[in-house]
């Protein structure tokens, strides 16, 4: 998991894929465009965007990918977001689901949170627990999630 403000993206500093993704970021109009999904390279890399509102933090439960790794992106409003090592010993909440490439636990041990501002974005990999979206108070949030399939990135090794 790496943590970052889009303000801060430098060329060639990240894997190819995930360096698309943030040139993607830095260089769209997202208040230009309606919520939904796009893509970006085939269901290789392809983009969520999301007009949310905030929850507590127990309405969420950690969730992990195994297949994509998420590059979330605030665009516009403020949220918490928090990320742990999924251990593989934390209580199942929802067994995997391999279509919607998900898994949601009841709790994770060592959970960090990350107070964001607009421009923010974090990319959780497989091995990270992460839940979003989250804020002491209902907070409008527009955010993009961009999934890259773990293919992209092994391929580039």
């Amino acid at each position: 998991m790496f943590f970052g403000h889009i303000s801060q993206v430098k060329a060639n500093r990240y894997p190819p894929a995930i360096q698309i993704a943030l040139n993607y970021l830095k260089n769209t109009d997202f208040d230009a465009m309606e919520a939904g999904v796009y893509e970006l390279k085939g269901r290789q890399i392809y983009v969520q965007v999301l007009d949310l509102n905030t929850k507590s933090k127990h309405e969420f439960q950690p969730e992990v990918h195994r297949n994509y790794l998420d590059v979330q992106y605030l665009h516009r409003g403020k949220e918490i977001m928090a990320a742990a090592v999924d251990t593989g010993t934390n209580p199942i909440a929802m067994e995997y689901n391999p279509e919607r490439d998900i898994q949601y636990y009841q709790s994770v041990a060592n959970e960090n949170e990350f107070r964001c501002v607009e421009g923010n974005f974090a990319v959780f990999f497989p091995e990270d627990c992460h839940r979003t979206a989250i804020f002491d108070d209902t907070e409008t949030i527009r955010k993009v999630v961009v999934k890259i399939a773990m293919s992209e990135i092994e391929e580039q090794r």
